[in-house]
């Protein structure tokens, strides 16, 4: 039987609003990337991101020119995502597309995905929280809001970052914390700046300078651990990270799906790099295939529904600052 594919956006409002260092928005587009093969049907849900040269039109021809692969259906399983992943470059459209297969295949088989994906069943993950990037004041009244989460990820923006760590440390003093300068750090900011965080008792710092432009990494002391974000897509990008980071964050819609996410966190894990696993800003059917991923990853950002106003069915169950696997409704 032919497979069919299908693709639709959905637009979901965040609560409140969301900023970071290159802009501020309160809804997501989203894309859903849909492959039915007779009562079997597999998602998989991407982000486009236009800091990658993305968009929603641009996604969507990507996906649709897959059409006759997908129909093909190949041998099925991994042998048509090895298929997919030749075909089609990383990014948010193979990624919507990969984690459809996997979706497909667990439901056609009747097997969990981690399953297929030869890993042990997710436990409970404790997961980061997001605070906008904001005043001092401000992420200081949002980080008591929050206080009663364990790990609060901070976005930060450069001029003034040590005092907005510091309002956030003095509002939530139980939290552990993480900070996220998505590029923002001018060179002479990462030592004097890293090491009052490292006072601050920060754990990561995540991306401060510019990708391309982070050289100077690997030729000056990490008073903090420094994770690769922008820097790091799929593994071929690890030999470059090495001696500049500690870390690495990966996020399936960077990757191109769960099956380079697999590659990518194996082999950084084999190196010696820490890993991050994160997301863009997505709904639970995009956070449930990297679920799979954090189950090895020594961080875990997967809160995305939990910024947004709502959710879709079947969501995945947040609480006491952990989150938990995906059930077969929802993906995999």
């Amino acid at each position: 039987m032919t497979r069919t594919l299908r693709i639709y956006e959905d637009t979901f409002p965040i609560a409140g609003s969301f900023t970071i260092s290159r802009g501020s928005r309160t809804e997501i587009h989203v894309m859903v990337a849909e492959i039915v093969d007779g009562a079997h049907k597999g998602r998989g849900e991407c982000v486009p991101y236009a800091h990658y040269g993305e968009s929603m039109a641009s996604v969507r021809q990507q996906i649709e020119a897959m059409g006759p692969l997908i129909a093909q259906g190949g041998e099925g399983g991994s042998a048509c995502r090895a298929e997919l992943n030749q075909a089609l470059a990383p990014g948010a459209a193979r990624n919507a597309l990969d984690c459809a297969l996997f979706d497909l295949e667990a439901k056609m088989s009747g097997r969990r995905a981690w399953e297929l994906a030869d890993l042990a069943p997710p436990p409970d993950l404790l997961t980061a929280y997001t605070l906008s990037l904001g005043s001092p004041d401000e992420m200081a009244n949002a980080a008591h809001g929050a206080k009663d989460h364990r790990l609060l990820k901070l976005k930060l923006g450069g001029d003034g970052d040590p005092e907005r760590v510091a309002a956030v440390r003095q509002a939530a003093p139980d939290s552990r914390l993480i900070v996220d300068a998505n590029e923002a750090w001018a060179p002479e900011m990462f030592l004097p700046f890293s090491t009052a965080l490292a006072e601050l008792g920060v754990e990561l710092i995540e991306q401060p300078l510019p990708s391309g432009s982070d050289r100077m990494l690997s030729d000056c002391a990490h008073p903090v651990p420094i994770c690769a974000d922008e820097s790091c897509h799929v593994s071929a990008d690890l030999d470059a990270l090495a001696g500049r980071y500690d870390m690495v964050n990966v996020k399936l819609d960077k990757s191109g799906g769960l099956t380079e996410g697999l590659i990518l966190t194996r082999e950084a894990k084999r190196r010696g790099f820490g890993v991050m696993v994160g997301c863009m800003l997505g709904t639970s059917l995009a956070m449930a295939p990297a679920i799979l991923l954090a189950s090895l990853a020594d961080y875990v950002d997967l809160d995305g529904p939990l910024l947004l106003a709502k959710d879709r069915d079947a969501a995945l169950i947040y609480g006491d600052s952990f989150v938990s696997g995906p059930t077969p409704e929802l993906w995999g």
